[in-house]
């Protein structure tokens, strides 16, 4: 699956963490993305409807996955898998997944995917809606890219895999690597993706203290 980024994302990926005893160049200090996500109201895997006014005044990470995916979706939850357990001290923060592929990913398939990463249904959500709605947020609103595979590509959808932190006003402020990029080495690969972490977790504290 290609990750297509927008371009202000893009200057996050130009440089990696130190690895295998050399000095790889660091990103440069980007400020804050200034993107509000607006309103939206979308399914929950348990049936219930969730709106953007139902997330403010939490800090949250979104991602984005379909559950039939074969290529990196399963990575990327399992990195907000990861997160879940790793901000445990921080009960106000929630995390919500948005499926591309709402047609298919309807409550009952939602939960089962859920299931299957242990997402604690009061901190994790997992939502669907309609195609068009869900498209138009991860473009418009998180500035992320999402398409429809065509009739010769190798995945139904094509979407950015970056995990986006939302601040309690509902604006996202950051975007960070949501898996290995598996066009550096694997040393390289690796030290980037746990320095992503690290500054996601970083940002989503700053943001929870406000």
């Amino acid at each position: 699956m290609f990750r297509f980024l927008p371009l202000v994302t893009c200057l996050v990926l130009l440089g990696c963490g130190p690895s295998a005893g050399r000095v790889v160049p660091q990103p440069a200090a980007t400020p804050d993305l200034d993107f509000p996500v607006g309103a939206f109201a979308l399914t929950e895997r348990d049936g219930r409807p969730v709106t953007a006014n139902d997330l403010l005044g939490k800090v949250w990470v979104a991602s984005f996955v379909f559950t039939r995916c074969a290529g990196p979706c399963p990575a990327v939850t399992a990195s907000v898998g990861q997160l879940q357990g790793d901000l445990a001290d921080q009960p106000d923060v929630r995390f919500v997944t948005f499926t591309v592929d709402p047609v298919r990913d309807d409550p009952a398939e939602l939960k089962k995917y859920a299931d299957r990463y242990r997402a604690d249904p009061a901190r994790w959500l997992f939502l669907t809606g309609k195609e068009e709605t869900i498209h138009t947020l991860m473009r418009d609103r998180f500035k992320l890219a999402v398409a429809k595979g065509g009739a010769e590509a190798k995945h139904d959808f094509d979407h950015s895999t970056r995990l986006a932190v939302v601040d309690k006003a509902g604006v996202v402020r950051a975007t960070f690597d949501g898996i290995r990029d598996d066009r550096l080495s694997k040393d390289d690969a690796e030290a980037r993706y746990t320095d992503s972490l690290k500054r996601l977790k970083e940002k989503v504290r700053q943001l929870a203290a406000e």
